[in-house]
């Protein structure tokens, strides 16, 4: 390889507060930036995941968004979701140097430590130049400070490893991205993606409730098919794949 052909190392911009790290790169997008780029900021006023869901950041925590041009072909854009997942597992395991029982990926977006959220992922994208795509990769994990939401389980990375802070979790997840955007191959490599995946979350038969646009499904965890679908299997025995939903674990 020459050093023509090595990709362009990303470049980080540091911010002390914005609304939404991924609402920045969008808007810096449509300026014309192509990346690569990490957007980080020590405070996110009004972070946002899955379904519109507001997400804030305070200091000492992760919200950080990843602008890049994936030159995959469309059809593989949401295969990205999947593959950060597994990224920002394996640079929580990295980060925090031993294992964390209960460590784990929930469909299609949450890190997870038992059955309390530690971070989330959002991936969004937008077309230019007709058939060319840009990609964010946004993700929020809680290290210092976990938020206060009724609705779920919520924890933080920094009550399983006291010496965990928010830049070197930035330095390892950068590091794990680039790993395994070379192993994906813009969709070539997506197989060893979704091994790594299944590796990484629950065990087959876990119950699960999906809200999707028509309503709550249940069923029993199979796992993710070769394109990234979840695999529910419900109470008649049929299998259902499903490439949109909030999932919820059963209690």
């Amino acid at each position: 390889m020459t050093s023509n052909d090595r990709p362009t190392p990303p470049a980080v911009l540091h911010l002390d507060e914005i609304d939404s790290t991924n609402a920045e790169a969008m808007r810096l997008s449509g300026s014309g930036e192509r990346g690569p780029l990490w957007i980080i900021a020590d405070r996110q006023t009004a972070g946002r995941g899955r379904s519109g869901r507001l997400w804030t950041t305070s200091d000492g925590n992760l919200a950080a968004s990843y602008l890049f041009e994936p030159r995959c072909r469309p059809e593989y854009l949401h295969q990205i979701a999947i593959l950060t997942g597994v990224a920002v597992h394996s640079a929580v395991r990295r980060a925090i140097g031993q294992p964390v029982p209960g460590l784990r990926l929930k469909w299609p977006n949450d890190l997870l430590i038992g059955s309390a959220k530690a971070g989330g992922i959002l991936v969004e994208t937008t077309s230019f130049g007709g058939s060319r795509s840009i990609a964010v990769i946004g993700i929020g994990l809680n290290i210092a400070t976990a938020p206060d939401l009724d609705s779920r389980a919520i924890t933080r990375l920094g009550a399983h490893s006291p010496g965990l802070n928010r830049d070197l979790m930035f330095q390892t997840l950068k590091t794990e991205i680039d790993n395994w955007l070379a192993i994906w191959r813009a969709g070539a490599g997506f197989h060893d993606i979704r091994t790594a995946w299944l590796e990484r979350a629950g065990v087959p038969g876990e119950r699960l409730t999906v809200n999707g646009q028509t309503g709550p499904i249940e069923g029993n965890y199979i796992g993710i098919d070769e394109t990234g679908a979840l695999l529910l299997r419900n109470s008649d025995g049929l299998v259902r794949r499903l490439t949109y939903g909030d999932v919820s674990l059963a209690t």
